[in-house]
């Protein structure tokens, strides 16, 4: 909701980036950029991982290193291109992830009810038996506290797509208008597939599944790294799973190709405006920004050390270092709108004039800042619990913590900047320009009837 009214009264590109530059301090702002950048070229070799496990379910002839590099080379084709090939496919393999989802809500609800190969009517059985809350390390009510902690955090690396939207905006058409209308139905997917997704997996199968625990406890990269294709199984379904795997495969892949985009688009951004080295903001003649590009590619070859680590120890890793850097970057947004707000109030800006309002401010922006920069603290714990230490997932749960206030006092004390009072804080630049945009804008009327509908669906 905070990024939605943020873009939706100036749409610009990276606008949490440059929202945060021009709200609060210009130092907070190159150290939102270099936390968002190095999320997105983080999850680059995580999507390559996820690749290589997901390839093991049918064979583990290929090895895993020939994998990140069909990867790489596949990511270089999509993204040295024109931006165009990079849509085409974006939005092609975009289908993959619909498919898959409402697919397996589907599935859960079929089965659940008795259409499956065993005629077993399980409905919720799970939940009874052995229950919706599992314990974690702890016995008692503290240890399913643990459990839902530990599900919290993983949730916390999953839930995205807000972020993304708002990273359209400089390049959207009429974006006052189509802006807050992607945000809402973003909105309403995320909670529904999200929400739907989390009951599907807690009905389809049971959490104390002998498959699905010995995935996880030895790190297995085979068809039990999916509670679907577990579910599938116990119910001897047979083909699905290949469909299935073959389905998360494009999701990988697509997901992939949207993060080399994001990253390479981000450290641009930066270098464009000088806070990143000026070779990163060199383009080819058809404005791909190749240097910035080659970057991620060779980022992407973390994706390497699976070969020697083990692809679910690297999953691990990746996760842990994403998590905290997301958390961190909705905290950033939170406070960005906490300090919009208040220069809201003090300038006498009506917020009821903006294309979107979104509610109960600023306390939702209060109850997000404490909540997302607490999780990023919390997001390491296990490795505190005894027996539990680790010195990777220490340093990949809590370096973005150290690394963000790095790169802010860094460039706080280089360049001399400070943080603006709500009365010198800009909410006219760019504005007027929107305005005179709005008044002349003429909409192109849809081609045809059916134009009309697919452009109403995607």
């Amino acid at each position: 909701m905070n990024i939605a009214e943020l873009t939706s009264f100036l749409p610009v590109s990276s606008p949490f980036v440059r929202f945060a530059e021009r709200y609060v301090d210009e130092a907070f702002g190159v150290a939102a950029g270099y936390n968002f950048f190095i999320f997105e070229a983080s999850l680059v070799p995580f999507e390559m991982t996820a690749v290589s496990l997901i390839i093991e379910f049918w064979t583990d002839k290929i090895p895993v290193w020939g994998t990140v590099l069909i990867m790489l080379f596949i990511f270089s084709v999509l993204n040295f291109t024109p931006v165009s090939w990079y849509g085409e496919a974006e939005f092609w393999l975009a289908f993959g992830k619909l498919l898959l989802i409402v697919g397996l809500i589907l599935f859960t609800f079929i089965t659940m009810l008795g259409g499956n190969p065993e005629n077993d009517r399980y409905g919720f059985r799970y939940w009874r038996e052995p229950g919706s809350f599992r314990e974690y390390y702890k016995t008692g009510s503290l240890g399913r506290f643990l459990g839902f902690l530990s599900c919290l955090i993983q949730a916390s690396f999953a839930i995205a797509g807000p972020d993304y939207v708002a990273m359209t905006a400089g390049e959207a058409e009429n974006p006052r208008v189509v802006m807050p209308r992607a945000f809402k139905a973003v909105f309403v997917r995320l909670t529904a597939f999200f929400c739907l997704g989390a009951l599907c997996v807690g009905i389809a199968v049971p959490s104390n599944d002998e498959e699905l625990t010995k995935a996880f406890k030895t790190g297995s990269t085979n068809a039990a790294a999916s509670p679907y294709v577990v579910a599938m199984n116990r119910l001897k379904i047979p083909v699905l799973p290949h469909i299935v795997n073959g389905l998360i495969l494009t999701s990988a892949i697509s997901a992939g190709n949207s993060y080399v985009y994001c990253s390479s688009r981000t450290i641009y951004g930066l270098a464009l405006q000088g806070h990143a080295p000026k070779i990163l903001s060199r383009c080819s003649r058809q404005g791909v920004p190749y240097v910035a590009v080659a970057l991620v590619m060779v980022i992407s070859m973390i994706a390497f050390l699976q070969v020697s680590s083990g692809t679910a120890q690297v999953l691990k890793w990746i996760v842990n270092l994403v998590t905290a850097s997301q958390l961190i970057n909705f905290s950033v947004i939170s406070f960005t709108m906490i300090r919009f707000h208040r220069a809201c109030e003090v300038q006498g800006f009506d917020r009821k004039t903006l294309p979107f309002r979104s509610w109960w401010q600023p306390r939702l922006s209060y109850f997000a800042f404490v909540c997302t920069l607490t999780m990023a603290f919390v997001g390491g714990y296990p490795v505190f619990l005894p027996g539990s230490w680790s010195i990777p997932t220490f340093f990949f749960s809590y370096t973005m913590i150290a690394v963000f206030p790095i790169i802010y006092f860094g460039f706080k004390f280089w360049k001399k900047t400070k943080i603006y009072k709500p009365e010198e804080v800009d909410l006219i630049t760019g504005v007027e320009e929107l305005d005179e945009y709005e008044r002349q804008y003429v909409p192109r009327p849809p081609k045809n009837k059916a134009d009309e509908i697919w452009n109403k669906m995607f």
